[in-house]
């Protein structure tokens, strides 16, 4: 009898044994998988790191050289393990991400593994030329400037986004968008198709109809819009001033298109020597009747959005007024508007401005 009570208390104990042990083991085995895998791996002090991995860049020295940088040894060599077990080394996505200062092994590794990358928040502002757009896009994408402008004056390419290379930046709306970073230039222009289209909506479509102009067309004239004014208040009657023109089959008239046609931008003060040697270009309405073939700058919203108001006026004629506060006088008659237009060359003359 004794000795059966002994052999209860031995199973007892080594249950209870083997209950501490396993339990014991299962917080050494919990807290090692948090140092090791949860526990911040970076060793950076900024607020956070941007990976970026090129397409041609994608292998495992660009990795390495990352990992050195950024993480603390030991989450290297686990890194490094993970990736020999997950095969990340033989399948590594080119991209954008951000490592936030103090991210876990296991979040960093899952992030790169499954590709998922951030985007790139992309402001476009009033931009002039393709140069400019291919410029600006190339610094904040992974496609080069040579490309995006290549494609941006292709006009077998730029057919299939119903646009040529005088209307290529048209596709283009002033704005923030969420891009990936490895967006091609195609991928771009496809994208701001999109975006375009969706900026195009019914309401906006319907009011081009009542104006009885084409989409470029309408841009064309914001875009003229937006380089003579900055005042919003101004746009509706400025749009009307070229409308009115157009309807009437006279020149356009406007300044900017000269601008655009020498490509010189710094020009203060547009003079007939000015005119005349941009004759030829079709970008100039004082020699040339109709709507330029396409917009000389990305007009904002805001500016499309006057043309489309289709402000009722009998205006024909607008000049800037003489104490350059930017905003204009605006006329019926060319008798009335060479009166504004005296004054406003004779405060130029009083600076010295030629």
């Amino acid at each position: 009898m004794a000795k059966r009570k002994t052999k209860r208390k031995n199973k007892r104990s080594f249950s209870f044994l083997g209950i501490t042990i396993t339990v014991v083991l299962s917080f050494f085995l919990s807290a090692s998988v948090y140092v090791f895998f949860l526990a911040s791996a970076t060793q950076f002090s900024e607020k956070e790191k941007i990976w970026l991995i090129a397409s041609k860049d994608a292998d495992r020295e660009t990795i390495a050289s990352l990992l050195q940088s950024d993480l603390k040894p030991l989450s290297r060599q686990l890194f490094n393990a993970l990736s020999l077990v997950g095969g990340y080394w033989e399948h590594i996505h080119p991209g954008r991400y951000i490592i936030p200062q103090g991210s876990s092994l296991y979040t960093i590794f899952r992030k790169l593994k499954g590709g998922k990358q951030d985007a790139v928040r992309l402001t476009i502002k009033k931009m002039r030329t393709t140069q400019q757009v291919s410029e600006w896009v190339s610094i904040h994408l992974d496609c080069s400037k040579t490309e995006l402008e290549d494609l941006l004056l292709n006009d077998d390419s730029l057919k299939q986004l119903g646009v040529d290379r005088y209307s290529s930046i048209s596709l283009i709306i002033p704005n923030t968008y969420d891009v990936y970073w490895t967006t091609s230039a195609r991928g771009f222009l496809e994208r701001m198709k999109k975006e375009s289209e969706r900026f195009w909506n019914k309401d906006r479509m319907e009011k081009l109809s009542q104006l009885g102009i084409t989409k470029i067309q309408a841009i064309t004239i914001a875009s003229i819009i937006e380089e003579e004014t900055n005042d919003n208040k101004e746009k509706p009657l400025m749009a009307s001033v070229y409308l009115n023109r157009y309807r009437k089959g006279m020149p356009l008239g406007a300044d900017p298109t000269v601008k655009f046609a020498l490509q010189d931008f710094s020009i203060r003060r547009v003079t007939l020597g000015h005119i005349q040697s941009s004759k030829e270009s079709p970008y100039n309405t004082y020699k040339r009747k109709g709507i330029p073939p396409g917009p000389i700058c990305t007009p904002s919203p805001v500016s499309i959005d006057a043309v489309l108001q289709g402000k009722k006026t009998e205006y024909l004629y607008f000049c800037a007024k003489p104490d350059f506060s930017g905003s204009h006088n605006f006329a019926v008659t060319a008798e009335e508007h060479f009166g504004n237009a005296r004054k406003y060359r004779k405060a130029l003359d009083s600076l010295g401005i030629q």
